[in-house]
């Protein structure tokens, strides 16, 4: 095949060779060639074939691809030419060859065999990189917001790839690029100037090609093309583009993640390495937002098999559909299971023997597990816990990580008391570890994360796709965002660095307000607020104005991560510990009064209902510690104990 298609390059360049030379006597005769003239043109060619062969096979011409055809074959052909157009007369002259050929013959010849040669690859690899689509099919133009790499690189694959955008100009912040160009097009302006250029141009489509830009500066420019009426788009990351993982055809819609983004994770690399590559790593929760992260960003370091435990069937069929096409070479068990059946638990850790354990299986909606579902949010939460943690140690796990988070601090509802109490629940297998450390503890803290399961983020997508209103809990309400990714990676590190009974805190960056949150959304909708109204609902069940990253009694330090810090929390009571969960494991149904009741008791000075709470909290206290007070002595499961022990509590 190689050699056929050589051949083929061998016949078309002889091809051009004989025809350059026809055409240039031709051309010299203004397209009437005489008779007499037509005898020398054919006569000669057996002479101007030959050398033109061998001068091309001589400087390389069959060495390249036309499919990549660049400027080193363009020279190779000038070369190879400009030898020709001296050797060809040499010859006629050496050799007395005594056909008449006109001296504009031999200056016509080589300019049209350049022509012919050179134009003929760079327009075969033109249709293979589809650069004709743009003059064969209907475009939109587009200005491009940035001049640097990212704009050079996206207008390269745009004349490649069908995209559907023609750009007509370049803005960028740098006033000296004002009136350059890349790739032909030129720098029209600054992007302050974006409605000029705009009106002037009459484009209704912009894209960002800013990856560096900060979010302060990219949400500016969304609001700037919302006023507009334009439709901006975005280019994937730089990373992503150069490493084939996707193309300019993956032109999106600016998201949240692009505008409250932050610098991305530095980690490292070489200890997670050691940490996860060739281990046995367990997720739990696998099929959630967080969890499905972390198993995507473990498979970045290759461990030897990857363990999703999972309740849900139909969200871990699509995990396990996801890696089948994104990870075809990582080894996968996939494990259905409750993180509170005890037997099913220690099962899959006698039967995997994990290296590492991420936690990341819970019930996290807060209204929906304050009223109703209380019992269940501190069963699967804390009970859930205890036992994937007791089974963890039972099989000689190093490193056990359970993801919390920052309603944990000074909860005000179920959820982030139940979470208060996993905390503890680890602070405590660890204490009793005491000097011979097999298993570390570690707990991270972490705010929302964007687009997760129970996050606003999807709630108001469907409240603006159905054309309003949104609704804001308050007006003044405010909370901490990271993206899923940046969440996950900081989980990974954490788990690196913790000696066990940390609790690290995820540094969340600045609080942001959710009205804000929900007018930045609907401006990305191409909507304004008199099409879709924001309306306040009040405050929710268990809900508060604003999240503590760490509780009142407690000090951070720094740890060499500047996005983690440790959270110095207030001894653990280990008494308290088997007597909380004794009256979990013991209890099969409780109200939602009762529930909060013991979370009181259990966490004075931390736990903070609500003032509707609070009422039935001081009614249930007394009336609830004193009925359980047998159950809570007779069911509590010693620290000491393994996992098999603390089967009565599943």
């Amino acid at each position: 095949m190689r050699y056929g298609r050589s051949l083929l390059v061998i016949v078309h360049d002889l091809t051009a060779a004989a025809l350059a030379w026809l055409a240039a006597f031709w051309f010299r005769f203004n397209l009437a060639l005489p008779p007499e003239f037509q005898a020398s043109a054919l006569s000669t060619l057996f002479w101007v074939v030959p050398v033109q062969a061998a001068l091309f096979w001589y400087f390389g011409l069959y060495r390249g691809i036309w499919r990549f055809a660049s400027l080193p074959d363009l020279k190779r052909i000038l070369k190879a030419v400009a030898i020709g157009a001296v050797a060809v007369p040499t010859l006629l002259i050496l050799f007395r060859v005594q056909e008449v050929v006109p001296r504009s013959v031999l200056l016509l010849d080589p300019i049209l065999l350049v022509l012919l040669m050179g134009g003929s690859r760079f327009a075969y690899r033109a249709w293979k990189d589809h650069r004709f689509y743009a003059l064969m099919s209907e475009t939109k133009p587009v200005l491009i917001l940035g001049a640097g790499s990212a704009s050079d690189f996206l207008l390269r694959e745009m004349a490649r790839t069908p995209t559907g955008y023609q750009a007509v100009g370049l803005l960028d912040d740098d006033p000296a690029k004002v009136g350059r160009h890349i790739q032909g097009i030129q720098v029209l302006g600054l992007v302050r100037d974006i409605e000029r250029w705009q009106k002037k141009t009459g484009v209704r489509d912009a894209i960002l090609a800013m990856p560096s830009a900060p979010p302060a500066v990219r949400k500016a420019v969304v609001e700037t093309c919302a006023g507009l009426g334009l439709n901006l788009l975005t280019v994937p990351s730089m990373n992503d583009l150069m490493q084939g993982r996707v193309s300019v055809e993956s032109l999106r819609k600016i998201e949240l993640d692009d505008l409250l983004g932050r610098e991305p994770v530095k980690l490292d690399n070489q200890g997670l390495h050691e940490l996860l590559t060739g281990k046995v790593v367990m997720v739990t929760g696998a099929g959630g937002s967080i969890g499905s992260e972390l198993c995507r960003q473990l498979a970045r370091f290759n461990p030897s098999l990857l363990v999703m435990l999972e309740q849900g069937e139909f969200a871990l069929y699509g995990m396990e559909q996801e890696f089948a096409k994104c990870h075809p070479a990582q080894a996968l068990a996939c494990a259905i299971g409750d993180v509170k059946d005890a037997a099913r638990i220690g099962q899959v850790m006698r039967d995997y023997r994990p290296d590492v354990v991420f936690h990341a299986a819970a019930y996290k909606h807060v209204p929906l597990m304050e009223q109703v579902n209380a019992l269940q949010a501190v069963k699967n939460n804390v009970l859930g816990t205890w036992v994937v943690a007791s089974a963890a140690r039972e099989a000689g796990v190093g490193r056990f990580v359970m993801i919390s988070t920052d309603k944990a601090v000074n909860p005000t509802n179920v959820m982030g008391a139940s979470k208060r109490l996993a905390e503890m629940v680890c602070q405590s297998l660890q204490r009793e570890e005491g000097g011979g450390v097999s298993t570390r503890f570690v707990s991270v803290r972490f705010g929302n994360v964007l687009g997760s399961s129970g996050s606003v983020i999807p709630k108001f997508q469907k409240q603006i796709e159905a054309g309003g209103p949104v609704t804001v809990t308050h007006p003044e309400i405010t909370r901490f965002f990271m993206s899923i990714p940046e969440a996950a990676q900081l989980v990974l590190q954490a788990g690196l660095m913790g000696r066990g009974g940390e609790i690290f805190v995820l540094d969340m960056g600045d609080s942001i307000r959710i009205a804000d949150l929900a007018r930045l959304m609907i401006r990305l909708s191409g909507k304004s607020e008199d099409e879709i109204h924001i309306e306040y609902s009040g405050l929710r069940p268990g809900e508060k104005l604003y999240e503590e990253v760490l509780a009142d009694a407690e000090t951070t330090l720094p740890t060499p991560h500047p996005k983690l810090r440790v959270a110095s929390a207030r001894q653990v009571d280990l008494e308290l510990v088997e007597s909380f969960l004794g009256w979990i494991g013991s209890t099969d149904s409780a109200a939602d009064a009762e529930v909060r009741a013991q979370l009181r008791a259990w966490l004075p000075g931390e736990y903070r209902p609500d003032a509707a709470q609070a009422a039935d909290v001081g009614a249930g206290v007394s009336n609830t510690t004193s009925s359980n007070s047998v159950s809570i002595e007779s069911r509590t499961p010693t620290l000491s104990s393994s996992t098999s022990s603390a089967t009565p509590l599943a």
